[in-house]
């Protein structure tokens, strides 16, 4: 993935030994990336191969950035909204039914929640991202989705 265009928007994992373990070397891997042909969602470095997925612009309607509460500090992810009947994804998630992803975040919907990579092991920076989706897909909006605490 060669696009040199200053927009690009490219963020990789910390290496780990995992990495290694999963049969991906020592190299840098990709955790996420916006660029002009579409977002690329990267997979868990142990399985990198398998989990990664892109989705081109074609099949992105918006970029959503949320969070998931947990018993410690909570988790970012990001993720995309997808056009109804676009092609399924690969990712850690995908296994997962409507019923546990509104167990584990009941604020992002069921296919956001597929579409999604959590920021671990990397950082997410939220005004490179916004100029990456401005510059490749001005069509597409970056959404925040916040989590409110139960009454």
């Amino acid at each position: 993935m060669a696009d040199l265009h200053p927009a690009v928007y490219e963020a990789y994992f910390t290496r780990t030994p995992f990495q290694l373990l999963g049969g991906a070397g020592w190299k840098r891997l990709i955790a996420f990336r916006v660029d002009g042909t579409g977002v690329l969602l990267g997979g868990a470095p142990a399985r990198y191969k398998a989990q990664t997925a892109f989705v081109p612009w074609e099949d992105v309607t918006s970029v959503v950035v949320w969070q998931q509460r947990m018993a410690g500090p909570s988790m970012d992810y990001v993720g995309v909204h997808r056009r109804p009947g676009a092609p399924r994804l690969a990712g850690m998630n995908s296994a997962l039914g409507p019923d546990k992803t509104a167990e584990l975040a009941p604020h992002v919907e069921h296919e956001l929640f597929l579409a999604s990579r959590p920021v671990n092991l990397w950082r997410l920076d939220l005004e490179r991202l916004q100029r990456a989706v401005d510059t490749f897909a001005p069509h597409v909006p970056v959404l925040a989705y916040q989590q409110h605490e139960a009454p």
